[in-house]
């Protein structure tokens, strides 16, 4: 069956998934914690296919990180998963209802988007999560992951799949595509897809955008930064910076520029350097940094970019103002945080950086949505349609209007012999 067949019979389909109640939803992300843990042998023996590949083909060591799965990564994605079984069910939930007039009643009411492609990096959790929350929010899932996870991802996929359907799940609730060419052909599908979620590059992303009707939604570099403000706390700011930077280094909320108000500058270099320097993390910073701390300077060039390594750019600021405008321009939108103690400044920083995740004293890697709460996400969107930030539950789901009538007609509200009274109801 091809992926434009497979697309249309899951169209078909995703109205039975959004009906699936709430607790056969839930037994199924139970089936599919079960048969995760219980073939994890498996899982491993995969995984370790695809670490001696990226091994022999010179991946670079930022994807290499990724498409690990460790007994720790497991544990995280199972408990994920039973996080979100406790979560309140969002599907079919009145979000308001109106009485337009007496016996004509207008309901707004939250549904599945319906199916959605979703290609992702060389991250085996990723495909757990993803699939995990599609199946939660309702929604049929085409999933493609990278390549170089190819033995890992085809093993968890087969027990989640199995795991879904032999817990009453429609035949055509997920469906996974493995070939490269795939992407183009599901691309196309824009009668049976519904929404195209991608992961990846810049240069991946702006491809996917530019090769489909299809809506897209996610983000592609994540250039976070961290502003350290002159009236800042440097107990909370040290291991605020290295967190972000050292915690999961390839992931795209770890922090790339570090911006430093002119009069923090000689309170926090002294110990932020020695901190650098003891987690092994390279500097390239501004002329007037570089020149006392021995740093490679920065180019344009590094500030726009997203190393996904240890590596830091840094710069001195003037002023708050100057710091946002840089975010404004050179980030991605993704993450920023400001540490400092004034109120006012932190505020201020909040209102006017625009991005997705605005933090104030605590380190960017907590954008995600496992950390959320949201039990897992299947990515972050720095668009501000729809949704905005780590997509969990909410961010999957629409909603539709229903209207109760009892024998009503429009020509008699036109000529006026009846009215609307608008009561809302909820």
């Amino acid at each position: 069956m091809t992926v434009q067949e497979k697309a249309a019979a899951m169209k078909l389909d995703s109205p039975q998934m959004a009906a699936a109640p709430a607790q056969v939803r839930n037994n199924a992300l139970l089936e599919i914690k079960n048969a995760l843990l219980a073939n994890q042998e498996a899982i491993f023996a995969a995984n370790a296919q695809d670490l001696e590949q990226a091994q022999q083909n010179n991946i670079p060591e930022a994807v290499v990180k990724r498409l690990k799965f460790t007994q720790q990564k497991l544990l995280d994605v199972t408990q994920g998963i039973e996080n979100l079984t406790a979560l309140a069910d969002q599907v079919h939930q009145v979000q308001f209802m109106r009485e337009l007039d007496e016996g004509l009643t207008l309901v707004r009411e939250s549904c599945p988007i319906g199916v959605i492609g979703v290609i992702f990096e060389a991250r085996p959790d990723a495909l757990v999560q993803i699939a995990s929350l599609c199946i939660k929010s309702g929604n049929c899932a085409i999933l493609k992951g990278g390549s170089e996870t190819k033995h890992t991802n085809k093993v968890l996929f087969d027990l989640i799949y199995h795991a879904a359907v032999q817990s009453g799940l429609p035949e055509n609730c997920l469906f996974q595509a493995q070939q490269r060419e795939e992407i183009s052909a599901l691309l196309n599908c824009h009668e049976s897809v519904d929404l195209i979620i991608p992961r990846g590059s810049n240069a991946f992303v702006q491809y996917i955008m530019n090769n489909t009707k299809i809506p897209v939604m996610g983000h592609a570099d994540g250039i976070c930064h961290i502003y350290v403000d002159k009236d800042f706390d440097i107990e909370k700011a040290i291991p605020v910076i290295i967190d972000a930077k050292t915690q999961y280094t390839a992931a795209c909320n770890a922090v790339e520029t570090l911006l430093i108000h002119k009069d923090a500058l000689d309170i926090l270099m002294p110990r932020l350097n020695e901190a650098l320097k003891a987690h092994q993390i390279e500097l390239r910073a501004t002329r007037e940094i570089a020149a006392q701390y021995e740093s490679a300077p920065a180019s344009e060039e590094d500030f726009s970019t997203e190393y996904l390594d240890l590596i830091l750019s840094a710069k001195t600021v003037e002023n708050i103002e100057e710091a946002v405008r840089h975010i404004n321009r050179y980030g991605s939108h993704h993450t920023d945080c400001i540490i400092t103690e004034d109120k006012e400044a932190a505020q201020y920083f909040m209102n006017m950086v625009d991005s997705a995740g605005v933090y104030q004293n605590c380190s960017t890697r907590f954008a995600d949505g496992f950390r959320y709460g949201f039990g897992a996400e299947v990515g972050i969107s720095t668009g501000k349609i729809h949704a905005r930030g780590p997509v969990g539950i909410e961010g999957l789901l629409t909603y539709k209007y229903k209207l109760f009538g009892s024998g009503q007609i429009v020509a008699d509200y036109a000529s006026g012999k009846k009215t609307f009274h608008f009561k809302d109801i909820k």
